[in-house]
């Protein structure tokens, strides 16, 4: 999933967005191969898709819809709903391609209210280093939200905006017996910086999520006879923050976004709490929620390993 600017300020695309997405997933479709180890593993650990802040697993990846309510600051003040999708396909072995799209309604207090599509977002990721003992990952990519790809009246940015990222995981599996309680923490990050084509200014966009994955207890640690639906949930608090570094700077802005994952056989459902970490991101908290779906579960023969250069089981 996507940390941002804020995270409302979500990245959609007009219909030229739509079409690209539409000819990706074709392409995918059409295009199978054997099947090869999916999702976000590192050894026994699973590390879900989270919902406000991006994994670090190039894999195959359907997020639809996120939706997100939030009460932008200002003046006025604009409540915002987004909906979304992102998908991401693995091309290579370690390497995906994504692209994400939907749509912005803003209400403004006392102003007519607006609907439209953002900029079109591109994503490339690559898995560069893995140490599976010891549940380690760590990714490098970027993310290119396409200036002028969507709509004035909400807003979108004009410039394209370039954001190297890097990303890492980490999971508690090799600490000692003696904490077995918190074997079952995983935490997941990121740190991008935004490079605008145009005067606009500079900021470093971070986030993190903390994890405490109740399948990972029941399967890798001790089976403490949780009943369903306990027994499928990964708990967490994500943070997702936005720091100018330049152009007059300004105040980090973020939110802080408690809530739970529920992992089912084919779908991953999600829904968190938006809060507003200081005044100049608001004062209102929020809510999103989310839909994942398991590609690689529905459909095994046709994703869930790379296009290119995988290798049969």
């Amino acid at each position: 999933m996507k940390e941002g600017k804020y995270f409302y300020k979500m990245v959609w695309g007009n219909g030229r967005g739509r079409w690209a997405a539409g000819v990706m997933v074709v392409t995918a479709i059409g295009l199978g191969a054997a099947r090869a180890e999916a999702h976000g593993f590192e050894a026994g650990r699973f590390f879900p898709p989270t919902i406000q802040t991006d994994d670090p697993f190039a894999t195959d990846e359907l997020s639809l819809p996120t939706v997100v309510y939030f009460q932008n600051p200002g003046t006025p003040a604009t409540k915002t709903t987004d909906a979304s999708f992102e998908f991401d396909k693995e091309i290579f072995p370690k390497f995906a391609v994504g692209i994400s799209d939907g749509v912005q309604y803003q209400a403004p207090q006392g102003n007519a209210s607006a609907t439209g599509f953002d900029n079109l977002e591109l994503s490339a990721k690559y898995q560069l280093w893995e140490v599976p003992e010891h549940e380690w990952i760590f990714s490098v990519g970027a993310k290119w939200d396409v200036g002028g790809t969507g709509s004035k009246k909400i807003g979108a940015d004009s410039a394209n905006t370039f954001t190297p990222t890097v990303y890492f995981g980490k999971g508690m599996g090799d600490l000692p017996d003696s904490l077995n309680a918190l074997k079952p923490v995983a935490v997941t990050g990121t740190f991008g910086v935004d490079v605008p084509t145009e005067g606009e200014q500079n900021a470093l966009e971070w986030g993190l999520a903390v994890e405490y994955s109740l399948p990972y207890l029941q399967t890798q640690v001790k089976d403490v006879g949780l009943p369903e639906p306990f027994k499928h949930m990964i708990p967490l608090v994500e943070f997702a923050f936005t720091t100018p570094v330049n152009r007059g700077n300004g105040p980090t802005t973020g939110t802080i976004n408690p809530g739970v994952l529920y992992e089912a056989e084919y779908f991953q459902l999600g829904a968190e709490a938006v809060i507003p970490a200081n005044s100049p991101t608001g004062s209102k908290v929020g809510v999103v929620v989310n839909v994942q779906v398991f590609l690689d579960d529905i459909f095994p023969k046709t994703f869930g390993h790379a296009l290119f250069g995988g290798k049969e089981e």
